[in-house]
């Protein structure tokens, strides 16, 4: 995509005309998508009343991180749509299994990657909390003491600050439940139990930064305490953001690396800058797929029209990007989805899938299926790929070196 705001096939709408649709909408009584049909236009033609041209550095794609096939087994866990799978895939990891109980997000895996064993929906539960399902499937591909990776983000939602701030404060579940959810709070466990199992030579484990501070770190440290009692050495968790990385977002997640062959693993380095949100959005999204926009009301864009770089629309609760720095933390709520995404830098609506996932890192030629509110729920639960390169390659030098 390009880095400056110049990337549309025609000239964006002027104030004065746009000013005009917005009248004769109210005048016509029709909705603002009507009106600016009738004129020639939609809604990536629309302007903000103050914008700037502007110039941003462009980040490494993911295919630029692609190195020489290592070969290093990976096993994946609480999949979702493969951010991390196909980060590692480019640090050049061979995917051996993904197991992942969304149906959707199995039929993503598969349209993308239709080589891949994906266990889930509808030839398999998926479903981690089912330890023993797990262990007969993994026993068949995976021996014991598997010299590869096994990865797992348990769903992140009870220890998440964002998800609880969807409920009342009054509500039970405003403060984070944590270890108290019956289901997805024991999947950390879960997880364990499978990795103590198989005792692969190396473990990631990948959650929000709250499961660190949850009950003053005493579960991840139990945990933890569990994989040492095993044999492994296990890494301090380490909070990375992805903006560090190469990614146009600002994106905190707790990390915990670790290993049973002695060898000590490491983290990559951050990077010295950080990249806009504009290097990787333009007025034009091209051919690829999940372009689909929010069909806004008149009063919205208008609302959103006034807003500067940066600034929050108090009412929708969605800020307008500001392209020189990095966005904020893309949601995993859409279009009817629980919450809606950010506003895009240069044009008055809120953003799409694809540019949600291009913020997310994820090559163009990647798509997502299903409702696009379960498009963006996909997008946003992923971890960005460039961000998982970069831990394979800097787990592949330190723990699988040659001695």
């Amino acid at each position: 995509m390009p880095g400056k705001n110049s990337g549309s096939t025609k000239p964006p709408i002027r104030l004065k005309i746009q000013q005009q649709i917005f009248e004769f909408a109210v005048d016509e009584g029709i909705e603002l998508a009507d009106a600016l049909k009738h004129h020639g236009y939609d809604f990536d033609d629309l302007v903000y009343e103050e914008s700037h041209q502007w110039d941003v550095p462009r980040p490494k794609p993911l295919i630029d991180y692609k190195t020489k096939a290592s070969g290093i087994p990976l096993v994946s866990f609480f999949t979702g749509c493969g951010g991390m799978d196909i980060g590692f895939e480019a640090a050049g990891y061979k995917h051996i299994a993904a197991f992942e109980f969304n149906e959707l997000f199995c039929k993503t895996l598969r349209k993308n990657r239709p080589n891949w064993k994906v266990f889930g929906p509808p030839t398999h539960s998926g479903d981690v909390s089912n330890i023993a399902e797990v262990i007969e499937t993994l026993e068949e591909i995976v021996p014991p003491n598997f010299n590869g990776v096994f990865a797992g983000g348990p769903p992140c939602q009870p220890f998440s600050i964002a998800s609880n701030q969807r409920f009342h404060k009054s509500g039970e579940n405003f403060k984070r439940i944590g270890f108290k959810n019956e289901t997805d709070g024991n999947l950390l466990f879960d997880y364990v139990n499978i990795v103590k199992h198989f005792r692969p030579t190396c473990f990631l484990i990948e959650n929000v930064p709250g499961l660190r501070d949850l009950d003053g770190g005493e579960q991840l440290s139990e945990a933890i305490k569990e994989l040492i009692n095993v044999g492994y050495k296990v890494d301090s968790p380490l909070v990375l953001n992805a903006a560090d990385f190469g990614v146009p977002q600002f994106r905190e997640r707790l990390f915990v690396i670790g290993s049973r062959n002695g060898k000590s693993p490491t983290y990559p380095a951050p990077m010295e800058m950080h990249f806009g949100s504009g290097s990787v959005l333009s007025r034009n999204q091209g051919k690829a797929n999940n372009t689909e926009t929010r069909i806004h009301k008149l009063n919205s864009v208008q609302r959103y029209c006034g807003l500067d770089y940066g600034q929050r629309d108090q009412l929708g609760r969605v800020d307008r990007l500001n392209p020189r720095i990095p966005s904020k933390t893309v949601i995993a709520g859409g279009t009817n989805g629980g919450g809606r995404s950010h506003l895009h830098p240069e044009i008055p609506r809120t953003l799409s899938v694809r540019e949600c996932a291009r913020l997310q890192t994820f090559p163009d030629e990647y798509t997502f299926v299903g409702s696009t509110a379960r498009q963006f729920t996909q997008v946003g639960n992923a971890v960005p790929p460039v961000l998982a390169a970069q831990l394979g390659l800097a787990i592949a030098s330190s723990v699988f070196r040659a001695s």
